[in-house]
């Protein structure tokens, strides 16, 4: 997969992940991708302050991200 296709499927994760955020008053943004194995987020608005905004991303959104490119080890919130 070349950088620019892990781009476009780590957006397509974000895009499926997107609504469920905003449904509860956050977002999240894409930050960047390095070596095509780490991705850096920001997690915006509600998810800010939320207690489990850690098992969401965890759970939610690396998982959704490893879905569209399973080569990405980790998913990182940039707070």
């Amino acid at each position: 997969m070349t950088s620019e296709e892990v781009r476009d499927n780590v957006e397509k994760a974000l895009e499926e992940i997107r609504p469920f955020l905003q449904s509860d008053g956050g977002d999240i943004s894409l930050i960047s991708i390095d070596n095509d194995t780490s991705v850096k987020v920001k997690l915006e608005g509600n998810c800010i302050g939320c207690s489990v905004n850690q098992m969401t991303l965890k759970s939610g959104v690396e998982m959704t991200i490893k879905k569209y490119v399973p080569q990405i080890e980790e998913v990182v919130n940039l707070s």
